[in-house]
């Protein structure tokens, strides 16, 4: 990862959640914002491991600061998880993905959310999200399957099939109930990459 890269990230961050980018923004966020310093610390993670230098400067620190966010806010997002900008969480608590889930751009995890793989049967192996993914909390999406881009996932919903774009999800096991998809919920998705 490319420190242009981990810039956008950090920003398109901070830009879902406060509609805005400006420098003390970001700070007062990392001070006090208790779910975006965890995005934080994570990506800072994954950005300080990947480069030579800092691996053995910041990430240590880093790792430090996310290990500690993960005990006290009761999330649980590896480091090394793929996950796209703008990722965006609404309550902390409860929150577990798996190291090899990957989520795309904007997505919004709620409390009490589980992104797990599953270890038998048909759909053996780690969840895909695409872009613009509402997940509502409580819910879990377990095992190899895909949800499309602009979906909503409704609370307590169990997603153990393939989802389409722009479906709403509710239910257990979770069923198509409408193609009303994630707008209206996912909202500020237009970060171009300009600091303010």
């Amino acid at each position: 990862m490319t420190f242009k890269e981990y810039k956008f990230l950090i920003f398109s961050d901070l830009y879902r959640i406060a509609g805005n980018v400006k420098r003390t923004t970001l700070l007062a966020y990392i001070i006090r914002g208790e779910a975006y310093r965890y995005n934080f610390w994570m990506r800072s993670c994954r950005y300080a491991k990947s480069n030579t230098l800092l691996k053995y400067t910041l990430y240590p620190f880093a790792r430090l600061m996310h290990g500690h966010l993960t005990y006290k806010l009761g999330i649980s997002i590896p480091a090394q998880t793929s996950i796209g900008s703008g990722f965006y969480i609404g309550h902390f608590g409860g929150i577990v993905v798996s190291h090899k889930a990957t989520i795309g751009k904007n997505c919004n995890i709620s409390q009490g959310v589980t992104i797990g793989r599953t270890n038998r049967g048909s759909n053996k192996g780690y969840p895909v999200l695409g872009d613009n993914i509402y997940i509502g909390p409580g819910a879990v999406i377990a095992g190899n399957v895909r949800i499309g881009n602009n979906v909503a996932v409704g609370a307590n919903c169990v997603v153990t099939t393939d989802i389409p774009d722009n479906s709403v999800v509710a239910g257990v096991p979770g069923r198509v109930i409408s193609q009303k998809g994630s707008a209206g919920y996912v909202n500020r998705t237009d970060y171009d990459g300009k600091i303010g």
